[in-house]
């Protein structure tokens, strides 16, 4: 899951937990998850209806085909007179969905929704202006987002490692199963007070609901006396190698990283190469039933070893007391790696220092890159 920083003493992180509906008659059960597919279905129109309006309203004043008389100044008139709102910007937007969809969703769902969509827009609006990026459009198993106040009633079930709770007043368990990660104890802590969930999403996959649970947590100081610094170098041929208090270690190799990759790469290919006379049945679906797998099977390895050897290098550096970590050469090995196909491809270096980084953030260990 991605990671976000937010100050220098705390994390935010996402988990994804599974959710059945705590409902023992049948009957209200089917009515929970039909207002579940209601909420997505007006959230995928409802996303889609806000960057049009906003897109539009930022556009408003380029548009010098209109008449002159045209007012073009979009503000709230009640605090810029001559101007052409009502109302702000931001609040234009969920004042007509609160119109539009009025009883058929909670409108903290239209406004964490609408605040997300402006604060994006508000990031990439110089793209969108320029014509770099095209305004996104959303389909139709867009997440739910969820504000943290409607999360109510956390609290363990008896006689069990799950958890209840309620999401605008409908009931929910956690399905954790043997699930050996931190969520339970994610959880637990939130249950205690000890960490804060935040706004958070639902998210409905092959008939199951999940909830993107956002956390946010205080970090651990680092124990004193780490003084002594690590110089990473990375690489495709060696993913890692460490010099560190005079000794130099090497985490995974050619043959286990790149060797392998290519492997699935090839087995794609020879699958690509046969995808004509494949079987039609579905349609393209049944036909690229095959290559969709390598595709995730490449996908689910690369992230495998990605943790596993970011993993290794923090446990490495906590071994030695390390306070920081030195990417040796790093920027000059991404700027070559832009200029060549195979290293763009085949190197994923943005992916393994991202999860160095914030696995070495949770510890107390800084990293600078070089």
């Amino acid at each position: 899951m991605k990671k976000e920083p937010t100050d220098n003493n705390t994390e935010i992180i996402t988990r994804k937990i599974q959710l059945l509906v705590d409902e023992p008659d049948k009957e209200l059960e089917r009515q929970a998850w039909q207002t579940l597919y209601r909420w997505q279905q007006v959230c995928f129109r409802a996303a889609n209806t806000i960057m049009s309006h906003i897109f539009v309203q930022e556009q408003l004043p380029n548009m010098s085909y209109l008449a002159d008389e045209v007012q073009r100044n979009l503000a709230d008139m009640h605090k810029h007179p001559g101007s052409l709102l009502c109302t702000s910007r931001i609040n234009s937007t969920l004042r007509l969905l609160s119109q539009q969809y009025k009883g058929q969703i909670p409108i903290h769902i239209l406004g964490r929704l609408n605040m997300t969509l402006h604060r994006d827009f508000v990031k990439k609006r110089h793209q969108y202006l320029e014509g770099e990026k095209t305004v996104p459009s959303f389909h139709r198993r867009i997440p739910i987002p969820v504000c943290a106040a409607d999360i109510r009633g956390l609290a363990l079930i008896q006689d069990s490692h799950n958890y209840s709770l309620r999401i605008h007043q409908l009931p929910f368990r956690s399905f954790l199963g043997a699930d050996w990660s931190d969520k339970p104890a994610l959880l637990q802590q939130v249950v205690d007070g000890q960490i804060k969930l935040c706004d958070s999403h639902l998210l409905i996959r092959n008939k199951r609901l999940f909830l993107l649970a956002v956390f946010r947590r205080p970090l651990h100081p680092p124990p004193p006396g780490n003084d002594a610094v690590a110089e990473v170098s990375l690489s495709p041929e060696t993913p890692i190698t460490v010099r560190i208090a005079g000794r130099r270690y090497t985490i995974g190799s050619k043959e286990e990283f790149l060797y392998r990759r290519l492997a699935i790469q090839q087995a794609r290919q020879r699958v690509q190469q046969a995808i004509g006379a494949c079987r039609g049945g579905h349609g393209a679906t049944r036909k690229r039933k095959a290559l969709d797998a390598f595709e995730e099977k490449e996908k689910n390895f690369i992230h495998n070893r990605l943790h596993t050897y970011s993993r290794r290098l923090v446990d490495l550096c906590l071994q030695h007391r390390a306070a920081t970590i030195l990417l040796v050469g790093q920027q000059e090995k991404e700027a070559a790696a832009k200029e060549d196909a195979f290293l763009l491809r085949n190197w994923s270096y943005y992916a393994l220092k991202e999860k160095i980084w914030y696995k070495a953030r949770r510890v107390g260990i800084k990293v600078l890159t070089e």
